[in-house]
């Protein structure tokens, strides 16, 4: 059997809306891990990063990170530092960032409050029109919901929804989570997942850890 093929942009040949994310990015501070795929019905989903990246200036160094075989639905935006007006100024209006024509220099940290970079783990489902903000990071197999506004951190295999998003539920039992990060099969070769597709699929943890695939044990 074929093994799927990274380096392409549509993973579907003929589907024009959905795109392997990283093979279409060239921003820096954006980087997408193999297989992280984005949808858009509405919009180019090559143009991701200028549509779904937001507020994104080179002069705050920050960052967005997506991990691997992650599911990003249309319309999902990612709002980093640049809008954040500060809050410690006696006003929100950004004077430093028209500092040429109020006669001042410009200095970033006097515009933007800094929360950090926006850092997602790895499998992780990002719903339709949701908002992940500055600062915020997303564990490994966690779930966002349809248009969420995720403010705050959201630990491993949990889903949140709402605004702002609280979480919901754990998709799993603690102990069954523990064994899935210890795992971590999207870092396997490629080769090993597709091996294993069915074990992954079915929820077949015990499977993944005694390396046994199910068409082996048929």
């Amino acid at each position: 059997m074929p093994l799927p093929d990274e380096t392409r942009v549509y993973p579907r040949p003929g589907h024009t809306q959905t795109v392997y994310l990283k093979n279409v990015i060239t921003r820096p501070g954006i980087e997408v891990g193999d297989f992280t795929i984005y949808n858009d019905f509405r919009n180019d989903p090559r143009a991701f990063q200028d549509n779904n990246v937001l507020y994104h200036y080179p002069m705050n160094h920050d960052r967005l990170i997506i991990g691997k075989f992650c599911s990003i639905a249309c319309g999902a935006v990612f709002i980093l530092n640049g809008a954040n007006h500060t809050l410690r100024s006696l006003s929100t209006y950004p004077f430093p960032l028209f500092g040429e024509t109020w006669g001042e220099p410009f200095r970033t940290e006097e515009t933007w409050d800094q929360r950090g970079d926006i850092v997602i783990g790895n499998d992780v489902w990002i719903g339709y029109e949701a908002a992940i903000l500055s600062g915020v990071r997303i564990g490994d197999g966690a779930i966002i919901g349809t248009r969420a506004v995720v403010t705050k951190d959201v630990p491993p295999y949990t889903i949140v929804g709402g605004v702002p998003a609280k979480a919901i539920r754990r998709r799993f039992d603690e102990a069954v989570i523990e064994r899935l990060l210890a795992l971590r099969w999207w870092d396997w070769p490629v080769e090993r997942i597709q091996r294993h597709l069915r074990d992954i699929t079915a929820g077949n943890v015990a499977a993944l850890e005694t390396g046994e695939a199910a068409n082996e044990r048929a």
